[in-house]
């Protein structure tokens, strides 16, 4: 992986701009804003995917493969993390000295000028960057965005707005949402993760706490995370808490999730008001409280903030159902953390009525494979009917020996719930064969776990 500068110096123009890995949800949502305001902006990445076809419809040239080539002719290369460090475009822009940014610099050029608003946090960061969106919109605002997934309801991950709000979902993983100059912040919740970046857990903490205190106007946090509340005396910025803890700012309660969405009161001094999410999930009532504070902090009054957020119908890749056969229905979704895991299986066991779950997991980096394998193997045995456990997705991490997806499967107590299956279209067969009408089948992982839908279908189709 490619350890991000984030001290590079933004030049006022950037010239011709080309993305590598510019189909990501990240970087394909920035790469429109350069287009949007005049840059001249080309791309490349390893596959065709619907995003690399929407950029193309949108003007954008993109070329499959990592070639020299592709960069020959730009003055700015846009590079992320996850990209390897012998990628051949990356390796030719740096021997020919050509400016190479991290996406989160690209991200920082575009806000300037901007009162940005920055949504970080361990979970919960798509969402709650879409709801607050959302409820900019439904307030009368027209805030530009970029998110790390496309709003069901507006049709795309990235925006231009015509007022001087800025929404960016913030990314912790390797430091780089401490450089945006953030007016309003939201933390959703600290979990330990991305140590192989941070180092230690302290080092983590202390990265919170330093975007806390950069929030120029107001930081939003929740009241129910152990680790904010701990960490909330070395916050001096002026704080917002929300959650369903006694004492917070913005307090949830009266929550009640079923298939045709959620419903919740939200209590702010002595305003109540009930608002109604067309979306299921204990935890998205939760992520709306944390919208409606901010909301409220950038000026909306509480009431008409909780009915904005009725018009939000949900991101990409967050409990997607992406199809319906034989009566058994397949969902998508992003969990990828032990505790994602449990809120996103908590949400299909209140939608599947009678019906059972089967799970589709694709463990995400060998390090948090090799260090939270007991805990996934928990969630999902709780959570889940039936487990199958695909190999690990590497992403930007090398493999470590001995870390595969049977660390998962044999962490399950009762090993007639789970099978390893590595090969994806013997685990397709196996996911479909367990499945009868009224099922769901849900995929869950940051990587392209996704891809083995089609295979999924058309087993359901056979059988």
């Amino acid at each position: 992986m490619i350890v991000p500068d984030l001290t590079a110096e933004l030049p006022d123009e950037l010239g011709r701009v080309h993305f590598i890995g510019i189909g990501g949800s990240g970087m394909s949502g920035i790469a429109r804003m350069f287009q949007a305001k005049g840059v001249h902006v080309t791309g490349s990445d390893r596959s065709e995917s619907q995003s690399v076809t929407d950029l193309r419809a949108a003007g954008i040239e993109v070329q499959i493969g990592h070639e020299p080539v592709a960069v020959r002719d730009a003055d700015t290369v846009v590079v992320t993390g996850a990209l390897w460090a012998d990628n051949p475009e990356y390796l030719w822009a740096i021997d020919h000295g050509t400016r190479v940014l991290h996406r989160s610099l690209a991200l920082a050029w575009l806000v300037r000028g901007h009162r940005v608003v920055s949504i970080a946090g361990a979970h919960g960061k798509t969402t709650s960057t879409a709801m607050i969106v959302t409820g900019l919109h439904g307030v009368g605002r027209s805030p530009s965005f970029v998110n790390g997934g496309v709003l069901a309801n507006i049709g795309t991950s990235s925006g231009q707005g015509t007022d001087p709000e800025f929404v960016i979902e913030a990314d912790e993983s390797d430091g780089s949402f401490l450089v945006y100059p953030t007016s309003i912040g939201l933390i959703t919740n600290i979990d330990s993760d991305h140590l192989d970046h941070y180092g230690s857990e302290d080092a983590f903490d202390d990265a919170f706490v330093a975007f806390a205190n950069g929030c120029r106007e107001a930081v939003v946090v929740s009241g129910d995370d152990p680790t904010l509340r701990r960490l909330m005396p070395r916050i001096t910025a002026r704080t917002v808490t929300f959650g369903e803890s006694d004492g917070v700012d913005f307090r949830v309660s009266n929550i009640e999730s079923s298939a045709e969405g959620v419903t919740a009161t939200v209590t702010h001094g002595d305003k109540t008001v009930v608002f109604q999410l067309p979306v299921p999930g204990a935890h998205n009532a939760l992520n709306a409280a944390g919208a409606i504070a901010v909301l409220c902090a950038l000026g909306a009054e509480i009431s008409a903030a909780a009915t904005a957020l009725g018009d939000f119908a949900g991101t990409g890749r967050r409990f997607e159902l992406m199809n319906t056969t034989r009566g058994v229905r397949v969902y998508d979704d992003y969990a990828h953390h032990p505790r994602e895991v449990r809120a996103a299986l908590a949400t299909a066991r209140s939608v599947v009525g009678d019906g059972r779950l089967i799970a589709i997991h694709q463990p995400h980096l060998y390090s948090r494979t090799r260090d939270m394998a007991i805990d996934f193997a928990r969630e999902y045995e709780k959570g889940a009917d039936f487990t199958v456990v695909l190999d690990v997705y590497g992403a930007r991490e090398d493999p470590i020996e001995g870390v595969t997806g049977a660390l998962v499967s044999d962490a399950f107590t009762d090993q007639t719930r789970v099978e390893y299956c590595p090969e994806w279209s013997d685990a397709a067969k196996i996911a479909a064969t367990h499945a009868k009408s009224g099922d769901i089948i849900m995929t869950l992982s940051c990587g392209d776990v996704y891809r083995i839908i089609p295979l999924v279908v058309a087993e359901l189709d056979a059988s």
